[in-house]
């Protein structure tokens, strides 16, 4: 199996997609001739031409707003948002419009659309550049919400966004756009599935998007102490696979839930409160979280480093959870 970087599985993806069905177009700052802030979009324009690739002005409203209204008249726009924290400026389009146009007309108008956009800190982008701000969307009836961890998904679940009748808010970590995996092209990932990524038998760490990797080292590391952990990763964070959480709950007992945001009112929130209320009698301890803190992402490479997810935070949140939640 062919190895392939996180960004060329991403722009393997909407090549393929946009083979397969002409009404795919993409949209956004610099996507054609530039090829993307990222290079995600490179060549698409010399391939599909410049009506289906399409260099937008810098004003993230307008472009989402105009993809909304492409979807509905029978298009399927992939937007490209440079950093997910300027979709503040796209949340009237996304959540009162594309959202919700299905359930306003009856289910006469659909809006296939793609946003995709970067999450996340490791490149001292500072406090407007470096935002996880995913849980905005998963609270939003009508948007679904995915972020892959490693290329085979990157590809595999843009190209299930690309088909999908409904928008889709695709999310990708730029600090993993170097990242090399496996792929393969005939590989499926629905979205709204999770994956058992490391299987084991004492703790169950539920995650997704980078901390996965950091999950799974975390994971090597306890080997020593004799814990052995099973690493799920969402990929989907609306709908998630809560049937998968659950038969691992039912295994191991104690969970941490683990994501790059801020800890506070986040995904892991609501993932910790569903296992509680579906669950609870399978729980031998508290369901922890992890997470940054409650703060802007610092600018500074010092600062920033001791604001990240790191090995140590998981590993012990894992040994809390071994003692029964007590720290």
């Amino acid at each position: 199996m062919a190895e392939i970087r996180y960004m060329e599985a991403i722009n393997r993806a909407l090549q393929d997609g946009m083979a397969a069905d002409e009404s795919v177009i993409v949209m956004g700052e610099d996507v054609a001739r530039a090829g993307g802030s990222f290079k995600a979009t490179r060549g698409l324009l010399d391939k599909f031409g410049a009506r289906r690739v399409i260099d937008t002005p810098i004003s993230e409203s307008t472009i989402v707003s105009a993809a909304v209204g492409a979807a509905m008249t029978g298009l399927k726009p992939v937007v490209e948002i440079m950093f997910m924290d300027f979709v503040t400026l796209a949340m009237d389009a996304m959540v009162n419009q594309a959202a919700k146009a299905r359930f306003m007309f009856g289910g006469q108008f659909n809006v296939p659309m793609v946003l995709r956009t970067p999450h996340g800190g490791g490149l001292n982008a500072g406090p407007q550049h470096s935002q996880c701000l995913e849980a905005w969307f998963a609270h939003v009836p009508g948007l679904k919400v995915v972020c892959p961890s490693n290329p085979q998904d990157a590809y595999s679940l843009l190209r299930a966004a690309i088909d999908d009748p409904d928008p889709v808010v695709f999310i990708e970590h730029k600090a993993m756009y170097g990242k090399r995996g496996e792929f393969d092209a005939t590989v499926v990932a629905p979205i709204g599935k999770a994956s058992i990524v490391r299987p084991g038998r004492d703790v169950t760490i539920v995650t997704y998007g980078s901390t996965v990797h950091t999950a799974l080292q975390v994971a090597k590391q306890l080997e020593a102490e004799n814990i052995d952990i099973e690493v799920i990763d969402l990929r989907s964070l609306q709908p998630w696979d809560e049937a998968t959480v659950y038969e691992s709950v039912t295994r191991t007992h104690r969970v941490v839930v683990v994501h790059e945001a801020v800890k506070s009112y986040g995904c892991g929130a609501e993932i910790a409160a569903s296992i509680t209320e579906n669950v609870f009698y399978e729980l031998d301890a508290p369901v922890m979280r992890v997470g940054s803190p409650f703060m802007p992402v610092p600018f500074a490479t010092s600062l920033e480093a001791q604001y990240v997810i790191k090995p140590a935070d998981i590993a012990d949140a894992v040994r809390a959870a071994m003692a029964g939640g007590r720290q």
